[in-house]
């Protein structure tokens, strides 16, 4: 069965320096409809201006994850790490007991395009940690590539979560099937381009809700870069009250 989450439909905020979209309940934004999907609890399309930066955040029991679409993105936190993240890259931040971090575009002239994604954690209390990988086009072509997974299997990202992410690209003939067990779901959504899941037609921003029974078959892309959330049948974190981001 699939339940398609239109881009229109979405939340939206323009704070100047970051525009948001937001596809579950996030800071003032709320629909009933759409509060979370299981462990997923924050999945946000933003575009950053030019030298701007958010604020410096504490967060614990959360897994932040950032994919960077476009540009370049700064990450600073208390645990040591400072890097640069180009596009194609994810960093994921397991708060655990806590950590603080703030993310910025290190562009003077260009914006940053990136989905900021909070997962709640299987079990709270944790050792902080933090990772990120730069993914090649090359293993995305044409398929889905695993980026992240409970164990960080096949050269992903560690996940303290019984959640899988997986991401593709796909133009013209290529095609794959989501193969999904009776007791999993998938949320996919369209970073850009278009695709047809079977044969509903999905464009940039829009998402869809995949629960089987069914095959689930992934085509006629065109300049298609999807992401896609495996998450278990049946799962209630009680989600917390985001933070309104403020400018820095």
């Amino acid at each position: 069965m699939l339940e398609v989450r239109r881009s229109r439909d979405r939340g939206y905020d323009d704070h100047g320096w970051l525009k948001s979209w937001y596809t579950f309940v996030y800071a003032d934004y709320y629909d009933p409809e759409h509060v979370d999907f299981g462990p997923l609890k924050v999945m946000n399309e933003d575009r950053v201006m030019a030298g701007k930066a958010y604020p410096h955040q504490n967060v614990r029991d959360s897994v932040v994850l950032t994919y960077l679409i476009e540009g370049e993105l700064r990450h600073q936190d208390s645990l040591g790490n400072e890097l640069l993240l180009q596009a194609g890259s994810l960093q994921c931040l397991n708060a655990g007991t806590g950590v603080r971090h703030v993310e910025s575009n290190a562009s003077a002239e260009r914006e940053a395009h990136l989905l900021h994604i909070c997962i709640a954690p299987a079990r709270t209390g944790g050792a902080p940690s933090y990772e990120q990988r730069l993914f090649s086009s090359e293993r995305r072509r044409g398929a889905l590539q695993l980026l992240a997974s409970p164990q960080g299997d096949d050269g992903s990202l560690a996940l303290h979560q019984d959640a899988r992410i997986f991401g593709g690209l796909f133009h013209e003939a290529e095609r794959t099937k989501l193969d999904l067990r009776r007791d999993r779901r998938a949320f996919l959504h369209v970073i850009r381009g278009s695709i047809a899941v079977n044969e509903t037609r999905l464009n940039t921003g829009d998402g869809v809700k995949i629960n089987p029974p069914g095959d689930i078959v992934i085509q006629h892309g065109r300049d298609a870069e999807i992401i896609v959330f495996e998450v278990a049948a049946q799962a209630g974190v009680p989600r917390r009250k985001a933070i309104r981001p403020t400018q820095v």
